[in-house]
């Protein structure tokens, strides 16, 4: 909490008007423009329905194929498998989640139609070389950004590379408003129809901006749109975006220099940050050696009531999807689904709790 989210939220009911696309919504909207140059942003309700209007936008359907790194949130293949799509999945570097371009290259057909990356940890994928690729074969990229406010690859906003971007506001994130999401279009082509889209089939924003004398249903679509409620706290976070980054990016540094020296004993690994891209400080994480050792580590923080825990399994291995899948091994993908442990961050953390966490890392591996 920042300090006006409850002003602003109720500035918003004062106003009469807290059904979607209002003043906060547009504040917002305008914020991503402006400071980081996006062409069109909509607010959704989730980074789930911002990536389920980009699939609706990329035009797949049955028959074609899409390329989703394994080791991300549902979401981001369950957006194409709403349209009928096929998820073709590849495999992470070994010294990092993010999708390996490597990967990309070998499994496009004439089939594929689009790919995502996922800035893992806020971390920006090898965007340069996932775009080489889409040109030369034809291909849409949407970015998923829900961990990747505020972070850049080679001085490029992450969300604002891709022909498509979508970002998260979830309790989680680095901003949030509780649940939220935004969608990101660069490519003039889906401007129209993405506000359609998100306006539930209808020309309704054109009509309230005089631009059409009526509105009706002209494509699919849903009611994408947040409340002002949700847009209001959303605001009160924005106007401090410096202020959280600052501290969590503090934050982040007091743990990897406690840690790094137990990293170069060979205990666990840190998280690398390719030279190409910048550090949000969504969050921290340790590598471990074993999953036995990170079922371990995890249950002696919380003995001492910290709340570590492992974050993604790998999608291909997926009960609803591992019938679907090629039958390739993902090497990469299982191992950080297996020994990824992520510790606390989160902006009212403080210095000195870090060094407690970090001191009981240290005596477990001692």
């Amino acid at each position: 909490m920042t300090g006006k989210e409850l002003a602003y939220i109720g500035a918003a009911v004062a106003s009469g008007k807290i059904s979607g696309n209002g003043e906060f919504s547009r504040r917002c909207q305008r914020f991503f423009e402006e400071k980081y140059g996006f062409l069109k942003c909509l607010l959704t309700t989730s980074c789930t329905d911002a990536l389920e209007m980009c699939a609706i936008l990329s035009g797949v359907g049955p028959g074609d194929e899409v390329i989703v790194p394994s080791y991300t949130f549902v979401s981001s293949a369950l957006a194409f498998v709403r349209q009928g799509a096929k998820i073709v999945f590849a495999d992470s570097f070994a010294d990092n989640p993010n999708l390996d371009p490597d990967q990309v290259e070998a499994l496009i057909t004439p089939y594929t139609r689009v790919i995502v990356p996922v800035h893992y940890a806020g971390v920006a994928c090898d965007m340069d070389r996932i775009m080489d690729i889409a040109r030369r074969h034809g291909l849409l990229v949407v970015e998923d950004a829900a961990q990747a406010v505020d972070s850049y690859y080679k001085g490029r906003p992450l969300g604002g590379i891709g022909h498509l971007a979508a970002f998260s506001f979830h309790e989680t994130k680095n901003v949030i408003s509780g649940e939220g999401g935004l969608l990101v279009v660069n490519d003039d082509r889906f401007v129209r129809r993405a506000e359609i889209i998100w306006e539930k089939g209808t020309n309704r924003a054109e009509f309230f901006r005089g631009e059409v004398n009526k509105y009706g249903w002209v494509d699919t679509g849903s009611s994408f749109l947040p409340s002002e409620i949700n847009a209001a706290f959303l605001w009160a976070q924005l106007e401090c975006l410096e202020q959280i980054q600052h501290k969590r990016k503090s934050l982040w540094q007091t743990y990897y220099k406690a840690l790094k020296p137990l990293a170069d004993k060979g205990c666990f690994t840190l998280p690398v940050i390719p030279d190409y891209a910048t550090n949000n400080a969504h969050m921290f994480y340790l590598t471990c050696r074993s999953l036995e050792e990170r079922t371990a580590l995890i249950n002696r923080l919380r003995e001492a009531d910290i709340l570590a825990v492992f974050h993604y399994l790998s999608l291909h291995a997926s009960p609803y999807y591992a019938q679907r899948h090629d039958g390739r091994a993902l090497p990469n993908c299982d191992c950080f689904a297996d020994r990824l442990v992520r510790l606390p961050m989160y902006y009212e953390l403080q210095e000195s709790e870090v060094g407690q966490i970090c001191s009981i890392i240290t005596e477990f591996y001692q």
